[in-house]
């Protein structure tokens, strides 16, 4: 478990879900769920295939809105100006037809920024300042990704959402996403995390958020969780069996 880092000035926390409800083809699939977090650091997101995860950061980042229920970041609702605080990385990235350094500076000159060292700091961090002129849409899966997290990160969010980030990557790229991780949540970017594999949970988590039938059944510090998780659905999980 990372250490817990320093508060950023600006902030989005507290978030406080209450109620939150998500519906479609006739199927709950977020019931009634309440979340509250109010510290800095890395927040993981688990729960067996199915159980929401993916679908409520999603509604977290104000990406599609639920039939019911509120989401309150610091006091404001999940609007516009909640997101241009905010960034995602999916865990299939969507990258512009442009060069790896263009992807990029995009976003830099988005924040009204047109810092080449920036630029190449967050190209180095992502192992690819070598490839800065190659296609983006040339890179490797694993590239794609790094550089997915490269560009959300230059947009300096206070909140950095991150769904199956290093699924089916290689171990080299997996290393240098969560370093990027860790790195990002040391200078005060509150970090949720989904992820399946309980290794990386293990490495990165400050907290878990374990998640079942559409709702949290259990929110606890990374060391309790793991090494005392208190519902039994979270102890099947760990333990690999299949939960339902």
């Amino acid at each position: 478990m990372l250490d817990q880092p320093v508060a950023r000035s600006a902030t989005q926390l507290p978030l406080a879900v209450a109620g939150l409800c998500f519906r479609a083809g006739g199927s709950t699939l977020i019931n009634e769920l309440d979340l509250i977090l109010t510290d800095h650091g890395i927040t993981v997101v688990m729960g067996p295939n199915g159980a929401g995860k993916s679908l409520l950061v999603r509604l977290l980042h104000g990406l599609i809105e639920p039939q019911s229920g509120s989401i309150d970041w610091n006091g404001k609702g999940c609007g516009q100006h909640t997101r241009l605080r905010q960034a995602m990385v999916f865990q299939k990235p969507v990258l512009l037809r442009r060069s790896v350094a263009a992807n990029v500076d995009f976003v830099l000159r988005l924040k009204g920024i047109a810092d080449r060292e920036r630029l190449e700091q967050l190209l180095a961090q992502a192992n690819l300042l070598a490839k800065a002129d190659q296609p983006a849409r040339a890179l490797s899966g694993g590239e794609q990704q790094r550089l997915a997290l490269a560009r959300a990160l230059a947009s300096d969010p206070d909140v950095l959402f991150l769904d199956e980030p290093t699924a089916s990557l290689d171990p080299s790229s997996t290393q240098t996403i969560e370093t990027a991780i860790a790195e990002a949540s040391g200078r005060g970017v509150k970090i949720v995390l989904v992820t399946h594999d309980a290794g990386q949970a293990r490495r990165l988590a400050n907290d878990v958020v374990f998640i079942h039938r559409g709702a949290v059944i259990e929110h606890a510090g990374a060391d309790g969780f793991f090494k005392q998780p208190a519902s039994m659905a979270a102890r099947d999980y760990l333990a690999g069996k299949l939960v339902i």
